[in-house]
C-alpha cells in the first residue's frame, strides 16, 4: 500500500460522502446535504442521492470545481490565538482560524474546536476521516490545559472535579486538576493557575465546571492533545507532524481498525493488579 493511502486500496469503491470527507471538504453529514442540494456531480451527472459509490478514476466536481486527486494524509499543530473562531465562515463576521493561517497550506479542517477566547493547541488536518477519528473519546487521549481562574481553589473543589460533576443536567466525567506552582504571569493574587486534564472535551466543559465551583476562568490554554504538544510553538504558527510520527501515533487509523477503542498507555493496567474482575469460582473436585 502506498504512503498516500490509508485502508482504502486504489480503485476500491467507496461512498461519495466519505470521499468528500477524506478530501477535507466537509464532514460526511455535510457532504450528504451538499449532494441533496445538487452541489455534487460525478462524471458529468449531478447526484440526487448520497447512496452513490465512486472509484479513484471517477471525476468528481463540487460547486463547479474538480476534486483534486487523493493527497497524503497530513496533520498540523497550530497555536491558536484568543479571539478567533474555529470555523471556516462565521455568521457574525468574526475572524476565523482559517483566515489567519500562514499561506501555502492545503485546505484544512480542525480536530474539534476551541472557544473564541481559548488559546493553544489546535490540530488541523486535510482528511475528514482522521479528524473524526481523533475527536472520538474512544481514542483515550488526554487533552491538557493551563487554566487561570479567579478565586481561591480548595482541596474539596479538586476532589469534586476528580469525582465527576453534573452541571445543569449535564454529566461530566472525572477531571484531573491540580494547582500549578510554577511561576506564571499572574494578573493578581486573587488568580490561581491550574493544570487540568480531561478526555471527553464537551462544549465549554472547563468553563462550566469551574463556574459551578464558584471560579471564573479568565485564561484557558490547551497545551496537549494526546501525544501532541504545543511546546514552544509561537502564537499563530503552524508545525507539520512528520508522516512517520503521525502513522506511529495513530496506527489503528491507518490499519483500518477505527472501530476498536484505543486505551491510553497510562490507562493500561496489569491484569494481575485489576480489582474489577469477578472472583473466580473454586474448581470442583471429583468425589
Amino acid at each position: 500500500m502506498g504512503q498516500d493511502s490509508k485502508q482504502d486500496l486504489p480503485g476500491k469503491p467507496e461512498r461519495i460522502a466519505k470521499r468528500l470527507a477524506r478530501a477535507g471538504l466537509c464532514s460526511r453529514r455535510d457532504a450528504e446535504q451538499w449532494i441533496l442540494d445538487g452541489r455534487v456531480e460525478v462524471n458529468g451527472r449531478v447526484l440526487e442521492s448520497p447512496a452513490f459509490t465512486v472509484v479513484e478514476s471517477d471525476k468528481i466536481v463540487v460547486d463547479g470545481k474538480a476534486l483534486a486527486a487523493d493527497e497524503a494524509v497530513r496533520l498540523f499543530l497550530y497555536h491558536k490565538p484568543a479571539g478567533l473562531v474555529t470555523t471556516h465562515k462565521d455568521e457574525k463576521g468574526r475572524s476565523t482560524v482559517f483566515e489567519k493561517l500562514p499561506p501555502g497550506l492545503p485546505r484544512l479542517i480542525s480536530v474539534g474546536r476551541l472557544d473564541l477566547n481559548t488559546e493553544g493547541l489546535l490540530l488541523l488536518t486535510n482528511d475528514g476521516d482522521l479528524a473524526r477519528y481523533l475527536e472520538l473519546p474512544s481514542t483515550g487521549w488526554k487533552r491538557k490545559y493551563k487554566v487561570r481562574v479567579f478565586g481561591h481553589v480548595t482541596k474539596t473543589m479538586l476532589e469534586r472535579l476528580a469525582a465527576g460533576m453534573t452541571v445543569e443536567g449535564v454529566r461530566y466525567a472525572p477531571i484531573e486538576a491540580s494547582i500549578d506552582t510554577t511561576p506564571q504571569d499572574r494578573a493578581g493574587q486573587a488568580n490561581t493557575w491550574l493544570n487540568v486534564a480531561l478526555r471527553e472535551g464537551k462544549n465549554r466543559e472547563i468553563r462550566k465546571v469551574m463556574e459551578a465551583l464558584g471560579l471564573k476562568v479568565n485564561r484557558l490554554i490547551r497545551t496537549d492533545y494526546g501525544p501532541f504538544s504545543l511546546g514552544k510553538l509561537e502564537s499563530g504558527a503552524v508545525r507539520t507532524v512528520e508522516d512517520n510520527v503521525l502513522r506511529h501515533q495513530v496506527t489503528r487509523f491507518f490499519s483500518g481498525q477505527t472501530q476498536a477503542p484505543v486505551r491510553a498507555e497510562s490507562e493500561k493496567t496489569d491484569s494481575r493488579k485489576r480489582t474489577d474482575r469477578k472472583p473466580r469460582r473454586p474448581k470442583r473436585t471429583k468425589r
